[in-house]
């Protein structure tokens, strides 16, 4: 008699358990050199201080407290205005974190390339959506062997074009799959924009090949407003009513099938979602019609996970809706002061390996001294990154010496996370409570 499989979340407790046992060695920068062999788990329950513990320069850490605001405040968002909630993994592919999300009441995680999805499944990740088309024939291959393999996974993708369509049809048949692959229509965001079928035509004509094939099963449709060119609200809202009347449209046209059908759907998705104009797509979520089955309304936000000190900070809706609340930006780069040169001009020793610099420069937060005491760089500017330094420029009386540790605050998540494979989470005293394990 087969085994019984363990419960989804039997399985995700299990697997990230597992992280503890991973041993410390020279694959993890700025981790305490005296800390090699110790496991992930033994180093954590030392609660080593990040500035006395032992850690080298440069040295990322991210905020406990802050990262579970973050946390809380997104949930609270969702419930209040009655979405589901997939954040969107890309942006740290830590499965810890995954699973610090799922706690906090997300439908599912969003991720963007079949590796990713890899990722997650082999953490127990049960509903999946994967915003980005798929047409790799190895990669359905394997998603088909996935789904068939376990009933209870949920995978929805999307589809923009009459030829992705057949190429997915034709490696799913090849794969034998036995279960349908869930997709979803993704419209543009508008002429120039990213992915997407441009029109409302070219949709119902991917809607029609879908219909064609016994491989795919159309469950909604999908887009991203953080594409609409030359953004301004009105044109995110102009934009996301297409999308919502899309679903209406497909709708009364009989596209979803329901009732005791072969391919039947028990619900409705439309999703949108990206960190800038979430309070748009709650908006026009909240005014969709009713349809004939339920709706799954799907926001699928990622970089509210960590925040930043800069281009979300900037971005965020919650500039627009103070009322909702308020993200905070959850993590610093310390580095040290290693040359002086001049009296305008110091350098630290992180550079571009190890900072966010897509977007914005890092910016000087703080100076921390060698007894301990902490001020506010005032002053001292980062003009640049070669990639193992950082430039400062350092103004009259500013006070920065060889050996300081500047705070660096970021811009841009998803290029932070990804140079970092242990990151310490990091209470508010400096003790050092666990580690988050980045897989890119």
């Amino acid at each position: 008699m087969a085994a019984e499989k363990p419960a989804p979340a039997d399985r995700r407790t299990s697997a990230l358990a597992r992280l503890a046992d991973e041993r410390i060695d020279h694959r993890f920068k700025a981790l305490p050199p005296d800390a090699a062999g110790l496991t992930v788990g033994e180093l954590a329950a030392e609660r080593r201080n990040l500035f006395t513990g032992g850690f080298t320069t440069p040295v990322l850490a991210l905020s406990a407290e802050r990262l579970e605001h973050n946390l809380a405040l997104m949930e609270e968002y969702a419930t209040r205005h009655s979405l589901a909630f997939a954040p969107h993994g890309k942006t740290s592919m830590a499965p810890q974190l995954f699973e610090r999300q799922l706690a906090h009441g997300a439908w599912g995680i969003t991720l963007a390339v079949p590796h990713q999805v890899r990722v997650a499944r082999e953490f127990g990740i049960e509903r999946i959506f994967l915003a980005n088309e798929v047409v790799d024939a190895a990669a359905l291959r394997w998603l088909a062997a996935e789904l068939d393999s376990d009933p209870g996974f949920r995978f929805i993708c999307y589809v923009d074009s009459v030829r992705g369509v057949e190429l997915m049809d034709a490696a799913l048949r090849s794969a034998g799959a036995r279960r349908p692959v869930d997709v979803v229509v993704e419209l543009a965001a508008g002429d120039g924009a990213r992915t997407g079928a441009r029109t409302e035509a070219d949709c119902a004509a991917v809607a029609d090949a879908v219909a064609a094939v016994g491989t795919l099963r159309l469950v909604g449709v999908a887009g991203y407003e953080g594409e609409v060119p030359d953004a301004t609200p009105e044109r995110v809202h102009a934009w996301l009513r297409r999308l919502t009347a899309l679903a209406a449209e497909f709708d009364a046209a009989g596209r979803f099938k329901s009732g005791a059908v072969p391919g039947a759907v028990d619900e409705i998705v439309v999703s949108a979602g990206g960190s800038a104009w979430f309070d748009a797509v709650a908006d026009e979520f909240a005014a969709l019609p009713q349809l004939s089955l339920p709706v799954l309304k799907l926001l699928r936000s990622g970089a509210y996970v960590s925040h930043d000190d800069g281009h979300y900070k900037a971005l965020t809706p919650f500039n627009r809706v103070p009322e909702e609340g308020a993200l905070h930006p959850a993590f610093r780069l310390w580095a040290q002061v290693v040359s002086r040169p001049t009296p305008e001009q110091a350098f630290v020793n992180a550079g571009k390996r190890d900072a966010a610099y897509d977007l914005h420069l890092p910016a000087a937060q703080v100076v921390r001294r060698a007894d301990g005491t902490e001020v506010a760089a005032e002053g001292v500017d980062v003009t640049g990154l070669s990639d193992q330094h950082g430039w400062l420029r350092v103004a009259s009386g500013a006070e920065v010496e060889v050996g300081d540790w500047v705070g660096l605050g970021l811009s841009h998540p998803c290029t932070s996370f990804d140079k970092w494979q242990l990151i310490p989470l990091v209470e508010a005293d400096g003790t050092v409570t666990d580690y988050v394990r980045t897989y890119f």
